[in-house]
């Protein structure tokens, strides 16, 4: 039988070489929470390694996007109207509402359609474009800036949800399914940030009832 060999106590570390290991690896967590975590996602480079190594120009724009991406979502939500308070007389009325927007709402949702859009940005101009989705609704888009390139964030919100479901940066073209989290509006934000005009031209096409350029 093999008996492993003990340790002695002279070839056990001391605490003080414990101690001296413990502190290694925190300063180099720290190190690597301040020259590379920081920059790359939240753009804060106090070192200047981020800028060095070019992680923090990725954490500036992502950190722009999720800013431009908030105050849309605000945008819309203060101009969704708030849901009217309902009385006792108005019983019928609102079985009538929610018996058409349950069958004959989820019924025009599920029809497919397809359209097509374009928009011009002009160096530093952004705009958006959302389709109106119930959720588990699908739809398939493919966009492109025509020659040019572009930042964009793929999001959606509505009945106080929000979610982002893609990023990009100097992004040329982009396709797939986009399917709604939930019942909302969906869609692109775009920003151009080159020294040119760019069109971004979007095709669209599945179970969504309306399609509109955010303002």
């Amino acid at each position: 039988m093999y008996n492993s060999d003990t340790p002695t106590r002279a070839e056990l570390p001391t605490s003080a070489q414990l101690l001296k290991s413990t502190a290694i690896a925190i300063i180099s967590a720290a190190a690597i929470l301040v020259a590379v975590v920081l920059p790359s996602e939240y753009g804060i480079d106090p070192t200047g390694a981020g800028r060095m190594l070019g992680l923090a120009e990725m954490g500036e724009i992502k950190t722009q996007l999720a800013e431009e991406a908030e105050a849309d979502r605000l945008r819309d939500a203060q101009r969704t109207p708030q849901p009217a308070s309902v009385v006792p007389d108005q019983e019928s009325s609102l079985f009538q509402r929610i018996f058409t927007e349950l069958v004959v709402g989820s019924a025009a949702a599920q029809e497919t359609r397809s359209d097509e859009m374009s928009i011009t940005l002009t160096p530093g101009e952004g705009a958006e474009i959302k389709l109106v989705m119930v959720k588990g609704a699908q739809a398939n888009y493919s966009w492109t800036a025509n020659g040019g390139v572009v930042n964009f964030d793929t999001h959606g919100d509505g009945g106080g949800e929000n979610i982002s479901y893609e990023k990009g940066r100097g992004v040329g073209e982009d396709e797939g399914v986009l399917e709604a989290a939930f019942d909302g509006n969906h869609g692109w934000f775009w920003r151009n940030r080159t020294d040119a005009d760019v069109t971004v031209t979007l095709r669209t096409s599945g179970a969504y009832t309306d399609i509109k350029r955010m303002m």
